[in-house]
C-alpha cells in the first residue's frame, strides 16, 4: 500500500479544510503555540474529520522536523515470559512451570546479542514478564550481559513496572538501584506499562499489575535520576476518549516538570490469545492515524512521536508519518510480546526496507541512535 503525504497542499487551502470541520479555534491555538485543553483533545478524537486533525498534526510535526523520519537498527531481547500478574490484554505472560514458559540466563542474553553481531545494531530492547524468583542480582546481569556481547551497544531496558520491581526487591535506596543500573550499563528505559493511566482502566484489565499513579511515580524516578526513557499509550481495548485525552494530559504534565521523555508511542492492541480476544477487535487505521495525530497536538512537550510498525502494520505506519509521526522504529528482530497477541508483522525488518518505506511515503530517513542523535550514514 503507498502511503501519502500532506507537503503539496496550499496552506491556506489547508485552514479553509480544517475551518470546514469545525476546528478553526483549536487550529488558531496549534498556530499560535498555545497549549490545548483536555476539551480539545476530546473534540480531537470526536470529530469525524480526521483529515483535518491530520493536518494540523502534520504542519506542526513538519515545522519540528521538515522531511526527516527516523529510524534504528536495533534488536529486541524479551529475557521472559514468566509473570506474576495475569493482565487481560496480554498474550505473553505465562505462569512459572507452564510449557511455554521461558526464562533466559545471562549467559543466554549474551549469546543473543552476539548472534547479532554481523548487522550494525546500536540498541537493545529489553523487557519481560516479572519473574516471582529472580531477585536483584539476576537485573543488573542480563544488563551486563548485553553489554559484554556488544560493548558499544545502548541498553534500553526495563519497563517502570520493572522498575519498580526492582526498587522493591533491591534491599537498597532509590539513589543506590540507579547508580547500580547504570553501573552494569542500562542507557535508558521504554515506555511500555503504562497502558491507560486511569484507575477505572486499571481495575478492569490489569489491576493486578502497577497503577497508574505508580507508573508516573516511577517514570519521574527514572528520569530525576537521570534516565532517558519513553511514553507510551495501549489504546483499542476498553478505554474511552476521555480517559485517552487524561492519559495524554499526564505525560505532558510530568513531561513539564522533568522533561526526560525522548517519544510518545500509541500502542494499537491485538487482541488474539488474551482475555479480550472475544470482546476486542484490531484497531482500525481510522483510529491509528488519529491516535498518531492527537498525541502530536497534544503533547507538544514531546519531540518525538513514534509509529510503532510492529503493532501498526507497515503500511499504517507509514501513513502515519503524514499524521505526525516523524519515527517509524527500528529493525527489532525477534520480538515476542505483540506477535504472541496476534500481529502478522514479521519479525524483522532491514535498514533497506526501513528506508524504503519512508521514501516511499515522501519523507527523507534518517538512522539515528537511541536518543536521537543523528548517524550520518545507513548501512544496508
Amino acid at each position: 500500500m503507498k502511503s501519502f503525504a500532506y507537503a503539496s497542499l496550499d496552506d491556506s487551502l489547508a485552514t479553509k479544510l480544517i475551518a470546514r470541520a469545525g476546528l478553526a479555534d483549536i487550529d488558531a491555538k496549534v498556530k499560535n503555540g498555545e497549549r490545548l485543553s483536555f476539551e480539545d483533545g476530546v473534540r480531537l478524537y470526536e470529530t469525524p474529520q480526521l483529515a483535518a486533525v491530520g493536518l494540523m498534526a502534520h504542519r506542526v510535526r513538519t515545522q519540528r522536523h521538515g522531511r526527516k523520519a527516523y529510524f534504528n537498527v536495533n534488536q529486541h531481547v524479551n529475557y521472559t515470559n514468566i509473570c506474576i500478574y495475569s493482565c487481560k490484554f496480554c498474550a505473553f505472560a505465562a505462569k512459572e512451570g507452564e510449557e511455554r514458559g521461558y526464562l533466559m540466563t545471562p549467559e543466554v542474553v549474551e549469546q543473543k546479542v552476539r548472534e547479532q553481531l554481523h548487522r550494525p545494531v546500536t540498541e537493545v530492547h529489553m523487557v519481560a514478564g516479572i519473574h516471582p524468583k529472580m531477585g536483584y542480582d539476576y537485573y543488573l546481569d542480563v544488563v551486563r550481559a548485553a553489554k559484554r556481547g556488544r560493548p558499544e551497544i545502548h541498553v534500553k531496558a526495563f519497563t517502570m513496572v520493572e522498575i519498580d520491581h526492582i526498587l522493591k526487591i533491591s534491599g537498597k535506596s532509590e539513589d543506590e538501584v540507579f547508580a547500580d543500573l547504570r553501573e552494569a550499563g542500562l542507557g535508558s528505559c521504554p515506555g511500555g506499562g503504562a497502558e491507560v493511566l486511569v484507575d477505572r482502566v486499571h481495575k478492569a484489565v490489569f489491576r493486578e499489575k502497577q497503577g497508574p499513579q505508580s507508573w508516573l511515580d516511577t517514570a519521574r524516578k527514572v528520569q530525576r535520576h537521570g534516565f532517558k526513557m519513553n511514553a507510551t499509550m495501549l489504546y483499542g481495548h476498553i478505554e474511552r476518549v476521555e480517559e485517552r485525552v487524561t492519559h495524554l494530559m499526564r505525560l505532558r504534565e510530568l513531561q513539564d516538570e522533568c522533561g526526560g521523555f525522548m517519544a510518545y508511542i500509541p500502542l494499537a492492541f491485538w487482541p488474539y490469545h488474551t482475555d479480550l480476544e472475544n470482546f476486542g477487535h484490531v484497531t482500525t487505521g481510522h483510529l491509528d492515524e488519529r491516535s498518531i495525530a492527537v498525541g502530536r497536538l497534544m503533547l507538544d512537550n514531546f519531540p518525538h512521536i513514534k509509529a510503532y510498525w510492529v503493532m501498526l502494520t507497515q503500511e499504517s505506519a507509514q501513513t502515519a508519518l503524514s499524521f505526525g509521526a516523524n519515527d517509524l522504529d527500528g529493525t527489532v528482530t525477534e520480538e515476542k510480546i505483540t506477535h504472541d497477541a496476534g500481529t502478522t508483522e514479521p519479525q524483522a525488518l532491514t535498514p533497506d526496507a526501513l528506508q524504503h518505506l519512508i521514501r516511499q511515503a515522501g519523507y527523507e530517513p534518517i538512522q539515528r541512535t537511541t536518543v536521537y542523535e543523528e548517524v550520518s550514514a545507513a548501512p544496508a
